[in-house]
């Protein structure tokens, strides 16, 4: 049997992750707009899946955009850790937004009954801006900061994160849009993660060899 490095298996998931993770929300947003009721029924659920899917991912490209901001010392690599922290905070907001969503679709048997299941969820203290309004905005926030802190350290072209903003402004706009601002995630997002596969595949190697090869990755900015 072929032993993989180590690392091997977490490499793979977060270059997936960068790939999948929009093509989820786009997926998302496609289903949605097949469904005009919005109401229970295969489409809801098919399509939360795939939203839940496609967030939880972006747990994993949260994570590597902050492998991509290092090496880096003092302010930078805390403004770092915060961003990523806001994410991770966004991202466990709507992945319970979406768990909420799939329950109410499966107990309500019509769209008036998951208005009621809904108003009721929301009727609790701290949900609605926990869950609804602040939780899930701190993964765009997260996210924008990370990758206007990559193109400030010229990690990453300038392109992308415009695009990130572009497509974050178009589903602020309206859900309707949400499989163009998948799109324009999918463009602005999926070739970085070839770069964070690159920088992990380092680091098996000894510690001082790993600092070089990531410093010597990383003073180039990426694709």
């Amino acid at each position: 049997m072929t032993n993989r490095p180590r690392g091997t298996h977490g490499t793979a998931l977060t270059r997936t992750a960068f790939i999948a993770a929009p093509l989820c929300m786009l997926a998302y947003g496609t289903i949605r707009l097949s469904d005009p009721d919005h109401g229970p029924g295969l489409a809801w659920t098919s399509g939360h899946v795939a939203l839940l899917c496609g967030v939880l991912l972006f747990g994993a490209i949260f994570l590597g955009l902050l492998r991509l901001s290092e090496p880096t010392t003092g302010a930078a690599r805390m403004s770092a850790r915060v961003a990523t922290s806001l994410g991770l905070v966004g991202v466990v907001a709507v992945t319970t937004q979406g768990v909420i969503d799939l329950v109410v679709g499966f107990r309500a048997g019509d769209r008036a009954g998951m208005d009621r299941l809904f108003e009721d969820i929301q009727s609790h203290p701290g949900v609605l801006p926990a869950v609804y309004t602040v939780g899930p905005m701190l993964f765009y926030v997260g996210l924008l900061w990370l990758v206007i802190q990559l193109t400030v350290q010229r990690r990453i072209s300038v392109w992308r994160p415009a695009l990130v903003v572009l497509g974050t402004a178009t589903m602020a706009a309206s859900l309707d849009l949400m499989p163009l601002g998948g799109l324009l995630f999918a463009a602005a997002l999926s070739p970085l993660g070839r770069d964070v596969a690159v920088l992990r595949a380092a680091v098996p190697g000894a510690h001082a060899r790993t600092q070089g090869v990531q410093a010597s990755a990383i003073d180039r900015p990426f694709s």
